[in-house]
């Protein structure tokens, strides 16, 4: 599958001159589902350049699954690097350090020299292993009475290692590692079999409290018996993981012998690139899955049983609840609704969101009391849950559907950090907004008054890379501290403060509606689930002949 190569040159594409003022230039490489990008940033956090490489999320070689070549992302660094280069080879020069971040949960299985065996099976992958740890009777019982049996279930047959070992069996024995796509990443770069432990997140045998590979005798070794040695070498957020090669120099342009930074996954470093660095902010991540945020010391659950993740600043955790797919349902509303305004925005040249920001600007807050439940995939908490749209009347129209959905999505996200906040017993005082559907004025500020909470745009569109070049910046002693290196990087474009009006009305649909609504429906979820078999039922753990 071709990548096709886009490129953006920050402040014009003309090349700097002698004297230019940028002394530390970083390089953050962001991997995503989508793109690929390599961004340069100064010691201050300002975008100087960038070069993006598209691709297809994924190729479906049956109903269901969702695997990548792994080349495509080494392509990428490499053409976008170059294409930097070649445009900017002065400031390219000055490059000191390079960090890399990447989509979480995305597997590659590579042999001793590093050479891939098989696609990623990526996060969107649906198929399902068969169960490989049978709990005894008491822990059955014990796993049910705290509402987690069909958790634990789910969570094996999810495991992409548990599927190959089953189906692919000559795969996994010529594995030599098994590593995130950043892992991958580092490795071409470097040579060595090493990645963050901030970017260890998905279905592998980590110890998340302790921060570490987890002992065969816990529950993640049990669920996911991956051998000790198939796994990398996991280091501290700002450690050096090695230097680039000169097998990578030569392929992209970057100097051999630059330092390379362990940084963190791209949800991780996106909250510290919006400079959420303790209990008072919450990142907000209006993406395709859409995530609530925050980074503190202590180690607590938000949902029962669901550990906060290792946060790229040492020692801290990044608690999160997470919205499955969740503004990807603004991609759904223009697929199937907005083909006029598609059309619109073209013939004037503007981009489609802002057209359907004017789709919400024709409605009142609170759309007319019609809502939506935006439970568009089955999670972990909720495996029978679906998406529900309730309180229609004559008066609705495309509009209010719009609206309704950007609300849905406001309120699942308040339910995700309410849940944070009591289990890590603190109160936020502020949100802070990154991912695509940021960029649109309407939405943030539905945000904020669903909220009632400061909300704030980041300067740059490109959180993530922020965050890995923050973290790197400190690894190579730019900035003393993560709080210095984020005071003097981290920008904000805009504060969205809550209209109080607004306030009101949406405090009582939430408390008074939205908040019941999964309760209420729950029994009728079960039933359809029965009668349809839609989503699918996690059999019971059994032995395996």
């Amino acid at each position: 599958m071709s990548a096709s190569l886009l490129s953006t040159a920050l402040h014009g594409s003309k090349k700097p001159e002698r004297g230019w003022p940028v002394k530390d230039v970083i390089l953050s490489i962001d991997c995503g589902t989508q793109s690929l990008r390599s961004l340069l940033f100064s010691s201050a956090g300002e975008l100087l350049d960038k070069a993006q490489s598209q691709y297809e999320p994924y190729f479906s070689a049956r109903p269901g699954w969702a695997e990548q070549d792994p080349e495509i992302f080494w392509r990428g660094v490499c053409e976008t690097c170059r294409t930097i280069k070649e445009r900017n080879p002065a400031l390219f020069e000055r490059i000191v350090g390079v960090g890399v971040t990447s989509q979480r949960d995305s597997m590659v299985n590579v042999d001793a020299d590093g050479a891939p065996l098989r696609p990623v099976i990526t996060w969107l992958d649906q198929r399902k292993a068969q169960s490989v740890y049978v709990p005894g009777r008491l822990m059955r019982l014990a796993f049910r009475a705290v509402g987690m049996y069909e958790a634990i279930s789910k969570g094996q047959t999810d495991g992409k290692c548990n599927w190959i070992r089953q189906y692919q069996s000559e795969i996994w024995e010529r594995t030599h590692k098994y590593l995130q796509v950043s892992g991958f990443l580092n490795y071409r770069l470097t040579g060595e079999f090493k990645d963050s432990i901030a970017s260890q997140i998905g279905h592998i045998p980590f110890d998340y409290k302790r921060m570490q590979w987890a002992s065969k005798r816990e529950l993640t070794s049990k669920l996911f018996p991956i051998e000790r040695s198939k796994l990398p070498e996991v280091i501290t957020p700002g450690e050096r993981i090695g230097v680039v090669s000169q097998r990578a120099a030569d392929e992209t342009g970057i100097s051999a012998g630059t330092p390379v930074i362990a940084c963190g996954s791209d949800k991780g470093c996106e909250t510290i690139g919006m400079g959420v660095v303790n209990e008072k902010s919450a990142s907000l991540s209006f993406g395709t899955t859409a995530t609530a945020q925050t980074t503190t010391r202590r180690y607590f659950e938000p949902l029962r049983f669901m550990p906060p993740y290792p946060a790229p600043i040492p020692g801290h955790y990044n608690a999160e609840v997470e919205i499955f797919r969740g503004y990807w349902m603004i991609t759904w509303f223009k697929n199937e609704f907005a083909h006029k305004e598609a059309l619109e925005a073209q013939q004037r040249g503007v981009p489609v969101e802002q057209a359907l920001d004017e789709l919400l600007r024709e409605v009142p807050a609170g759309s007319m009391g019609l809502l939506v439940q935006p439970y568009w995939g089955p999670g972990l908490k909720h495996p029978e849950a679906k998406g529900a749209m309730i309180g229609f009347g004559d008066v609705h129209r495309k509009p209010h559907v719009y609206r309704a959905v950007i609300e849905g999505l406001g309120y699942a996200l308040l339910e995700g950090l309410r849940r944070i906040e009591k289990a890590g017993k603190h109160r936020t005082e502020r949100v802070a907004v990154s991912g695509g559907a940021s960029q649109s004025d309407e939405i943030c500020a539905i945000t904020a008054d669903i909220f009632n909470l400061p909300l704030v745009r980041g300067a740059t569109y490109e959180t993530s890379g922020l965050g890995a070049a923050i973290v790197t910046s400190v690894g190579l002693g730019i900035h003393p501290s993560f709080d210095s290196a984020i005071k003097e990087m981290v920008k904000y474009q805009r504060t969205f403060e809550p209209n109080p009006q607004n306030v009101t009305i949406y405090r009582e649909l939430y408390e008074r509606v939205y908040h019941k609504i999964y309760a209420a429906l729950r029994p009728l979820y079960e039933e359809i689930r029965e009668i349809t078999g839609y989503p699918e039922r996690t059999e019971e753990p059994r032995s395996r002949v």
